[in-house]
């Protein structure tokens, strides 16, 4: 076996080990509560929250999850909080696109923790910068009273839910409510604004105060189904819209009323017939190196998810540390921005280190934007970038100046953005590359991802640099022992910080994917904004050349 396949059979290794870790994790997370919690759910006659969205949605279509890894690893004093209470993505109902939120009744009774308000918060923005029906399946006890000050008063906190419900309604989006479990106190609103509701008997219930409050507020003695069950908001306040006897029931009358729904004008983003990539998508296990800081060349990943054939290179020959170029994705006309991590030879003949945004690179990369946002063509940006070229040379010829125009371009870019976060993702690099502060419609990771300010070496040395300096500062001695001691304490927490499970708990990305399906995410997520045209034309204001 010669020396390039071991290579590759090491990073296939590699990828497969994190692809299974990240499975694994998954179904633990798919579980919600636990196996006591789901059961005693279908022992009420109740599907969980995956299986209603299952049922819901058309027979072999896929669901595109958001956020399955939110609050991964947080909560650990309150017993955690799997996907952070909270099933939503985009599925496909009677054929339609829609966005789906359904509360995970086996997690503290569905309860909102900070993190759920954010995730939500997410899906919420999603449908309207998409212009995406919602439906959310409602079955939650409300805020998280132990952490009430972290998700109640604050604008991106639990109240934004409601203004949000109202803005979508102000724009034209259809909002679906089916309360199949309990809606209480301020959670209540977000039924009630909605364009219709519909409750499932004897499970599920509406009101600002349960039966306990009321008797405690005002003395009276009444239980939650005559309080604000589906005869009483049906029949007597008329809240509801429908009743059912069943989960099964009131989801088939929602795939009935979304059946329906008209339709508007799209963003026209072209399209042709799909063709398979040039090679196999799921021999990317195999393409990324191992190691991160080994050089790779970036084309070998295109080829994988863009169909045969359709790549153009802009600008081949100039600016070579960044690829950019029009291409088709399942047949969706992009424009690629991808970091080359390839070692190159610029203009000048010099050697560039992979992974670097130089000038020239950075020069391309912001024209090229512009061109795909005078064409209306969707961006894509595959990123694996360590930063900007630092030294004096870099500094003189204005490289703060050419990574301000590209992050310019990026921010005022009008056309749809979908990031992938390949492997490394530092510092400004992650602005300038269309990390989450920058908009991106949809912003995935790769299990190989790391996102951080710097790299985990630099980062740590420069951290304990600071940390020994304190200490000694104070009188304390410090041996080469304890400085080799403090090192690993630094770096082992600094790169517990650069996972792309850490990431995806906080929502900095979306969530984490499988490299085979980076295609079908792209596309999905095309699909997606070709929903809402493209209103606002594009505008750099002052722009340094």
């Amino acid at each position: 076996m010669d020396q390039q396949q071991l290579e590759t059979n090491k990073n296939e290794d590699a990828m497969r080990m994190a692809i299974s870790t990240m499975k694994q994790r998954l179904g633990v997370i798919e579980q919600g509560g636990g196996k006591k919690s789901l059961e005693k759910v279908r022992q009420r006659g109740k599907l969980t929250a995956r299986e209603r969205i299952q049922y819901l949605i058309d027979k072999d279509t896929p669901f595109t999850e958001i956020g399955a890894f939110a609050a991964y690893d947080m909560y650990e004093e309150y017993g955690g909080c799997p996907a952070a209470g909270t099933v939503g993505g985009i599925g496909y109902v009677s054929g339609r696109q829609c966005m789906i939120v359904a509360n995970d009744m086996t997690v503290k009774a569905g309860a909102w923790f900070p993190m759920t308000g954010k995730k939500n918060l997410r899906l919420q923005e999603i449908a309207m910068e998409n212009r995406l029906p919602v439906i959310y399946l409602v079955d939650s006890a409300g805020v998280f009273l132990p952490m009430q000050d972290e998700i109640f008063p604050d604008k991106e906190h639990f109240g934004r839910i409601f203004r949000n419900n109202a803005r979508m309604s102000a724009m034209g989006i259809t909002q679906i409510a089916a309360v199949m479990g309990s809606c209480v106190a301020g959670g209540a609103y977000l039924p009630i604004m909605s364009d219709e509701v519909l409750m499932v008997e004897g499970n599920g219930s509406i009101f600002l105060a349960g039966p306990y409050l009321v008797k405690a507020a005002i003395g009276e003695d009444v239980d939650a189904e005559t309080l604000g069950g589906a005869v009483t908001h049906t029949e007597i306040s008329g809240i509801a819209d429908y009743k059912f006897k069943s989960d099964e029931e009131c989801l088939d009358q929602i795939k009935r009323i979304v059946s329906k729904l008209g339709h508007t004008g799209n963003a026209g983003f072209d399209r042709v017939e799909p063709q398979p990539p040039a090679k196999p998508a799921d021999e990317l296990d195999s393409v990324l190196p191992a190691d991160s800081s080994r050089p790779y060349d970036m084309l070998d990943i295109i080829d994988r998810i863009v169909d045969a054939n359709t790549l153009d290179q802009y600008k081949q020959d100039y600016g070579k540390s960044i690829i950019c170029g029009y291409a088709r994705i399942d047949g969706w006309a992009v424009g690629i921005v991808a970091n080359q991590r390839k070692i190159v030879k610029s203009k000048k003949g010099e050697m560039q280190m992979g992974g670097v945004i130089y000038n020239d690179s950075a020069d391309k990369a912001a024209r090229f934007i512009m061109n795909c946002n005078q064409k209306k063509i969707p961006l894509v940006f595959l990123q694996d970038v360590t930063g900007f070229m630092v030294g004096s040379r870099s500094e003189h010829a204005g490289i703060i100046k050419d990574g301000a125009k590209l992050v310019n371009a990026v921010a005022n870019s009008v056309v749809p953005k979908i990031t992938i976060i390949i492997g490394n993702s530092y510092g400004a690099g992650n602005y300038a590359m269309c990390g989450k502060a920058y908009d991106p419609r949809f912003i995935y990771a790769w299990p190989s991802a790391k996102i951080a300010v710097m790299g985990g070496e630099q980062a740590a040395k420069t951290l304990l640099q600071i940390q020994v300096a304190s200490l000694k500062a104070k009188g304390q001695v410090i041996t080469p022992e304890e400085e080799a001691r403090l090192l690993k304490e630094i770096t082992d927490k600094y790169y517990a910080q650069t996972t792309p499970y850490y990431a995806a708990s906080r929502l900095w990305v979306d969530d984490i994917i499988d490299p085979a399906d980076t295609r079908i995410r792209i596309a999905e997520g095309i699909k997606a904004a070709n929903n809402a045209p493209v209103e606002q034309p594009f505008s750099v204001g002052v722009f340094q050349v």
